[in-house]
């Protein structure tokens, strides 16, 4: 009898196994790098909804948001190489995205993906009170 409430296996496999089973290529942990650079970056409409879009080919990139019925496509090469939070950086100033809908979608991927290194948290050590003897002078008539 099949278990049909059982859920796919999603295994991440190592090189070792990669190479007992010859048709399988082996895959790293998906981790958002905060080394990638790109060199294509942008805004485009998918069901209503604007998002950022970044790339390293810009012919590449636009067929494909086009084929797949991406409307508002505003995409553009980029000077040098940027990573993510720099390219946000860019877009948001540049004249091309000053409108609503690509100001609040650079804004919402800073929001969502960019982290700010926050800094080291200092624990204030209380200073030690010192008790000091205060002399009094008295006048004496």
């Amino acid at each position: 009898m099949v278990d049909k409430s059982a859920k796919p296996c999603y295994n991440i496999h190592t090189n070792e196994e990669a190479a007992i089973m010859p048709n399988f290529e082996a895959k790293e942990a998906q981790i958002m790098s905060t080394t990638k650079m790109y060199t294509v970056a942008g805004v485009s409409t998918s069901n209503g909804k604007t998002k950022v879009r970044f790339a390293n080919d810009y012919v590449g990139r636009f067929k494909i948001l086009t084929k797949n019925g991406h409307t508002d496509v505003n995409i553009l090469e980029l000077d040098s190489a940027m990573s993510k939070a720099d390219v946000c950086k860019f877009l948001s100033t540049h004249e091309k995205f000053q409108d609503e809908a690509s100001q609040s979608a650079i804004a919402e991927f800073v929001v969502r993906n960019i982290r700010v290194a926050k800094p080291a948290k200092v624990q204030a050590t209380p200073e030690p009170v010192v008790e000091e003897t205060v002399e009094v002078e008295t006048e004496t008539a």
